[in-house]
């Protein structure tokens, strides 16, 4: 009797579908008329990156202003105006063994006073005087882990050094004798800044997890788990702190914020479509600066944001391609496009003022080849690194490139200034400039 009444519901619904091209099941393949086509939008469009100057008459004029505070700059990560207007005279070199893939990641040079400490091939921390003369040089590592090649972040608090690696070790350095004080071991590598802050520190790992440990003997206090990507980006991520607060982002370009007392999750916005999967893969973020009240960065997807901190807001966006460290100063942000323009931005509008081909001396063949590793703002003049070799002095005031320097033929580092002195770092040295 079951199979009688299946039976018959079957034939009905058969009976009722019409198999005919007009109707609305089962239809012919039928290609879409012209006319219907231009009525249909792109879900994903190409943003067009910034390739030509804007107002290049326009005069920047910051005046007198240096606006960097030590404390402001390992804080905010702005290193704003700094009092340097070198000679650029090669002054001294700090040699070290030659540090392989060198191209792949971002050196910090951590400072001591007048001493600045390094790294080399084989995981030695190196303390150098003004001089450039060893002060100590010490390895804490096993024979394995010498075969691995460490890369090491540092970070110090004028008496305990930190490091922290891409192989999963953290320790703690006394900074004058170079003794361990403590060592330890992470479940996943470190790729970020180290942050110190009231006898704490606080790190990024490659699962996308923000960690806070103590300062005295290395312990975990809390972590903050944000989501994991597949892929593990070589760009370091960054953190800023303001008040009781943390600021990060993960490589997948969320940003959240974190009490740092509780380690609770404050607030968090994503600035990229999940969806797009293929896109967060090689997303690449310049540093998070900020100015206490405002957060800022940019990408290599043609986006610079304007972050409210209170709220986790946007304020502003803009299509700017760069994931190099902006500089603030005042009410202006200088970045550099990696299509080699210098990009002057209005900070509370978001506006673009100006637009200058700092790339124009180089021949086009030779141009498509480079792109800007870092810079920072002197007294006068902007100066920049790139993956040649090449350190380019451009004025600030009309920004145009004045000089460009030849340091080496491959990637030398971001600039560090100190005492004016200006530093890069190359694979197997630290060079100084006068």
């Amino acid at each position: 009797m079951n199979k009688i009444i299946i039976f018959i519901i079957y034939a009905i619904f058969i009976a009722s579908c019409s198999l005919n091209k007009n109707s609305k099941f089962w239809s012919a393949t039928q290609n879409i008329p012209k006319e219907q086509q231009s009525n249909f939008k792109k879900i994903f469009v190409e943003e067009e990156i910034v390739g030509k100057e804007l107002n290049t008459n326009v005069l920047i004029n910051l005046g007198n202003m240096i606006d960097n505070d030590p404390k402001i700059s390992h804080y905010f990560n702005n290193d704003g105006r700094l009092n340097y207007n070198g000679l650029l005279k090669k002054s001294s070199r700090y040699k070290f063994s030659k540090i392989k893939k060198f191209h792949q990641f971002e050196p910090i040079i951590s400072f001591d006073g007048q001493n600045i400490i390094f790294f080399d091939n084989k995981g030695s921390i190196l303390k150098f005087n003004q001089e450039s003369k060893l002060i100590w040089k010490k390895n804490y590592y096993s024979k394995l882990e010498k075969k691995l090649k460490p890369i090491l972040q540092f970070a110090n608090d004028g008496n305990i050094l930190l490091v922290a690696d891409n192989i999963a070790k953290y320790f703690a350095l006394d900074l004058k004798s170079g003794q361990i004080l403590w060592s330890k071991n992470n479940l996943a590598p470190f790729n970020s800044q180290i942050k110190i802050h009231n006898n704490k520190f606080f790190i990024i790992d490659f699962s996308n997890t923000l960690r806070c440990f103590s300062l005295k003997d290395g312990n975990e206090l809390w972590n903050v788990k944000t989501e994991n990507s597949l892929i593990k980006s070589q760009k370091k991520l960054s953190m800023v702190i303001v008040n009781d607060l943390l600021y990060f982002k993960n490589s997948i370009g969320d940003i959240s914020a974190v009490d740092i007392k509780e380690g609770e999750l404050i607030w968090q916005l994503p600035t990229q479509n999940s969806m797009i999967y293929e896109a967060a893969f090689s997303l690449e973020t310049s540093d998070l600066i900020t100015d206490g009240n405002t957060l800022f960065f940019s990408n290599n997807k043609n986006q610079f944001f304007s972050i409210d901190l209170e709220t986790g807001g946007f304020n502003w966006e803009n299509k700017v391609n760069s994931n190099l460290r902006p500089s603030l100063i005042g009410n202006y942000i200088f970045t550099v496009s990696l299509e080699g323009y210098l990009i002057v931005i209005e900070k509370k509008t978001g506006n673009i003022i100006r637009v200058t081909d700092i790339f124009r001396n180089f021949k086009k063949k030779i141009r498509e080849k480079i792109q800007p590793v870092g810079f920072v703002v002197g007294f006068k003049n902007i100066y920049l690194t790139t993956d040649s070799g090449r350190l380019l002095v451009i004025d600030i005031k009309s920004g145009k490139t004045s000089s460009i320097l030849k340091i080496d033929s491959d990637k030398i580092s971001r600039p560090f200034i100190l005492n004016k002195n200006l530093f890069v770092v190359k694979d197997n040295a630290i060079i100084k400039l006068d």
